[in-house]
């Protein structure tokens, strides 16, 4: 399982500090092992239509005790089924052993489903639920008709007494009439709710059975996959040791998630601590279609997943020298801010490329931070956002007033902006309207996912504009203005396959990295809200 490499490596320059798994540019020895490893699937037919779908490898630069530098292989949950090839690393857990606890208990769990869809599809219990149906359609329609009966009665029981003809005797018979009709009402009414209970009693019996089974299926599955997460025992590079439902107790107090553990990230750490080797650098690369949620492009490397891999990978890490996060600070750009438009209310900045616009969580100097730093006012708000690599214009109010008035104008989509972007690849058409809802992809934030069910609408229009040579490739410059205003709504409509399938040049989340994400806010327009007046701003997109 440990591979040497087909290449010369000698004058390839080992890495200072392992890499940071959830944001890196992967190493050249990462891509020469990623290289590796397709030309060993390319080798395997037979998984040829797995590997189409789509699926996550990873490769571990590693050391052995013999000083040889090599890579490890895995790839993430199953591959044709198994979860066991001589050319991978093998998973932490195997609880695809046929003979295990695992399986035989799972053996079992899908035997209660079997009887729970016995049950729901047996002839007894359809019958039941038809009978049950049967009746209380019946007794409706008896008790409208009788009702509406009663009305007529009771109309004409009015015409009567509104001749003022009636003798003492007429009238107490239309009183008596009512009361009888009344209790006539209320003895239809519970020979039928007899019938009813008589007939929902039977089918609740029967619903009972199949409760119980699922209860017991619940139960079991849940007691399985807390047994299973404590088989799954980890190992970092201090030497310790801890199972899945210690390390996500300890991280965040919850069980871990379904598929924890099954990644090819820790499957790699855990045979290289496990056979005594020194991790120097690792990669997660996708190989085939992606999904139709995420934006996953073959041949692209990713970071792990942050919802399962984060507190497994803080643990296996321990021990190694690994890289901070790769953030930039903000400060150096702020001398690249530049105003293009100022006056007592609002000014518009040309923001660089690499600066938060607000104060984040991952910190730095942001936009609105410097701004209220030069001009020592702290009423100083940014009306919008753009993301951090994300260059170009941005409106800032002078206080809270204007805050809220132009973000009223944002929130009824008052305000008109474009963007120019340079893409990868062509898009089929040169013109049109994206429409994808967009959704967070909780398991890898900040990633974005195309959700039809939850999502929000997200719409963009697009329009080819030139084409251009860039970093000696030829690129696609494009013009993209959102209708609407979600987070990473352009990146995703660009990369996603069901969009223009082609991401934005430099975009590490989506696509691949290079010096900066080329989009750029390069145009704005709306209605001043104090004075009126039509403002419209250009921003020339420098980087090209």
């Amino acid at each position: 399982m440990f591979h040497n490499f087909t290449s010369d490596i000698s004058t390839v320059e080992l890495p200072k500090q392992f890499n940071n798994p959830f944001h890196y540019r992967p190493h050249a020895l990462c891509v020469r092992a990623a290289d590796e490893v397709r030309s060993f699937l390319l080798s395997h037919s037979e998984w040829s239509s797995e590997l189409a779908k789509g699926k996550m490898f990873g490769v571990l630069v590693v050391k052995d005790n013999h000083e040889q530098i090599g890579f490890l292989a895995a790839f993430s949950g199953l591959l044709n089924g198994k979860n066991r090839y001589s050319y991978f690393v093998p998973a932490v857990y195997d609880m695809l052993a046929p003979d295990g606890y695992f399986k035989c208990e799972e053996s079992s769990i899908t035997e209660i489903n079997r009887c729970i869809e016995t049950l729901l599809e047996s002839a007894e219990y359809c019958d039941a639920k038809k009978a049950y149906e049967e009746c209380v359609c019946t007794a409706n329609k008896e008790l409208t008709e009788m009702r509406r009966s009663m009305q007529d009665a009771k109309r004409l029981r009015n015409e009567k007494r509104a001749s003022k003809l009636l003798t003492a005797d007429e009238n107490l018979q239309l009183i008596n009439e009512s009361s009888f009709q009344k209790a006539e009402l209320k003895r239809l009414s519970k020979r039928w709710q007899t019938r009813i209970y008589e007939y929902e009693q039977r089918v609740k019996q029967i619903e009972k059975n199949i409760d119980s089974l699922k209860e017991e299926r619940k139960v079991r599955s849940a007691a399985l996959q807390k047994w299973l997460f404590k088989q799954f025992v980890v190992l970092n590079a201090k030497g310790e040791s801890k199972s899945l439902l210690q390390i996500f107790n300890d991280f965040s107090g919850t069980l871990p998630p379904a598929g924890a553990g099954e990644c090819a990230a820790p499957k790699l750490l855990q045979f290289a601590y496990a056979n005594d080797m020194q991790p120097i650098c690792m990669a997660e690369f996708w190989v085939g279609a992606s999904p139709l949620g995420e934006v996953r492009r073959d041949g692209c490397f990713y970071g792990s997943c942050k919802g399962k891999c984060e507190p497994i990978l803080d643990f296996m890490l321990r021990g190694l020298n690994v890289e901070s996060t790769s953030i930039e600070n903000g400060s150096e750009h702020a001398k690249d801010i530049k105003v293009v438009y100022e006056d007592d209310y609002l000014l518009v900045v040309d923001k660089p490329s690499g600066m938060l616009s607000v104060p984040g969580i991952v910190g730095g100097c942001s936009v609105q931070d410097f701004l209220r730093q030069q001009t020592s006012n702290n009423n100083i708000f940014v009306v919008h956002r753009l993301d951090m690599a994300t260059s170009g214009l941005l409106v800032v109010a002078k206080n809270i007033e204007i805050f809220k008035a132009m973000q009223a104008l944002f929130a009824q989509r008052k305000v008109t902006k474009m963007y120019k972007a340079l893409l990868e690849e062509e898009p089929v058409a040169c013109s049109g309207i994206i429409s994808l809802p967009l959704a967070p992809d909780y398991i890898n934030r900040p990633r974005q996912m195309v959700d039809f069910e939850k999502g929000k609408e997200a719409v963009t229009r697009y329009e080819v504009l030139d084409y251009v040579v860039y970093n000696g490739q030829k690129r696609v410059l494009v013009a993209l203005i959102p209708e609407t205003g979600r987070t990473h709504q352009l990146r995703v409509h660009c990369a996603h396959r069901l969009g223009l399938n082609s991401p934005i040049v430099g975009d590490e989340l989506y696509g691949k990295p290079c010096e900066r994400l080329m989009l750029h806010a390069s145009n704005i327009a709306f209605i001043h809200p104090i004075t009126g007046e039509n403002i419209m701003l250009e921003s020339e997109f420098s980087n090209l």
